[in-house]
């Protein structure tokens, strides 16, 4: 199967932010996103649109060459969704999952792709009640698109344990801060990307799903981080929804950074930072069960392991050059702030439990910061 990869400006950045509807009266999941994009004029391919579930919609920016203004292009429609949604008595949250709706409850919407998630996977396709934060950064060359989606899984610890929001499921405390990373590693096509190094081992890798019936169009290869071909971009699919402008401008600008120092590295030697990938694996459910508490594996001989916050600072310092070149310093300095002062997962369980748990996602979402009242 031939995949054409359209190449796009370097590290340009483009965020897709799922968001949750919500009865203000019950605080229950509500089937209101086809009257909620009626009110504010969203629809298919439109910067606001529908997502699997009726319970759900979709903010998309545009393609920018900063995260800020990426952040503000969402800000805006976040504006008119929210006035259009509480004209209809619904409330918006960014979170992994909801504290306490039932997921086989949510009704989805009919269509061919959402028909095959559903008849395909059945229970799981019934327990996807959960929204993301997807991250696009452009990629100038195919030979590119491998080097740095392999990259950027070696980093998957901290693109998801700052952005972890998800520990209740269904009224119980699920014990670990990204529920959603849980879930949705079940779906077949989903999960960690394979290592590939050459353009063409991803198209023969497609070329056997689609043979043997596993998906209908590239598309549906659902990694925790693929290449896009049609846009050009890597797209880091690790992090839970999150509440608040801060919290979505950092894990931009996380990705964006890590995306253009694999680049860097790849241009200048064809190597990137690796790690194998059981150990990938490994880091990828430390993250989901404790957070900004797990301890990382590192490809560092002399030092195998350490705590998350401790290999978060010495990245983010590392990094710090890079965010100044792309424009996005304060973004990415913001992780600092939540490694202090807690990641929405923290905040939530803090709360006292998933009633209030609500109530904080609710007063948060669309915040500029969770720490600004």
């Amino acid at each position: 199967m031939l995949i054409d990869f359209a190449p796009s400006a370097q590290s340009s950045v483009g965020i897709e932010w799922e968001l949750a509807l919500v009865d203000l009266e019950s605080g229950e999941l509500v089937p209101a996103a086809e009257p909620v994009l009626a009110a504010c004029g969203g629809g298919e391919d439109r910067p606001i649109r529908k997502e699997y579930l009726q319970n759900m919609i979709e903010l998309v920016s545009g393609v920018h060459t900063c995260v800020a203004d990426a952040v503000a292009d969402l800000a805006a429609n976040f504006v008119l969704v929210k006035d259009a949604a509480a004209s209809l008595g619904v409330g918006l949250i960014g979170s992994g999952t909801h504290p306490f709706s039932r997921a086989a409850a949510q009704q989805r919407f009919d269509g061919p792709r959402y028909d095959v998630v559903a008849d395909r996977n059945q229970y799981w396709g019934h327990q996807m009640a959960i929204c993301g934060t997807h991250v696009h950064v452009g990629v100038d060359h195919r030979d590119k698109a491998l080097p740095i989606t392999n990259g950027l899984a070696r980093f998957y610890p901290y693109l998801l344990a700052l952005s972890c929001a998800s520990p209740f499921w269904e009224g119980e405390d699920s014990g670990y801060a990204s529920q959603r990373t849980m879930l949705f590693q079940q779906l077949s096509t989903n999960g960690l990307p394979y290592r590939m190094q050459k353009w063409s081992e991803f198209e023969d890798y497609a070329d056997e799903l689609f043979e043997s019936g596993m998906i209908s169009t590239p598309s549906e290869i659902r990694w925790d981080v693929r290449p896009s071909p049609k846009f050009g971009t890597v797209e880091n699919r690790t992090a839970d929804s999150v509440p608040t402008l801060a919290e979505l401008g950092c894990i931009a600008a996380l990705t964006q950074c890590l995306a253009e120092y694999i680049s860097r590295s790849y241009a200048h030697d064809q190597t990137y930072e690796s790690l194998s990938p059981w150990l990938v694996r490994e880091n990828k459910w430390r993250a989901a069960r404790y957070g900004m508490d797990a301890s990382v594996i590192t490809p560092n001989p002399a030092r195998r392991q350490v705590p998350l916050r401790e290999g978060l600072a010495q990245w983010l310092d590392r990094l710090a050059p890079i965010s100044r070149d792309l424009g996005c310093e304060d973004e990415l300095a913001f992780a600092a702030t939540i490694a202090g002062r807690g990641a929405s997962y923290q905040r939530q369980r803090a709360a006292g439990g998933p009633e209030q748990a609500l109530r904080l996602l609710l007063a948060e979402t669309g915040q500029k910061s969770p720490f600004a009242r």
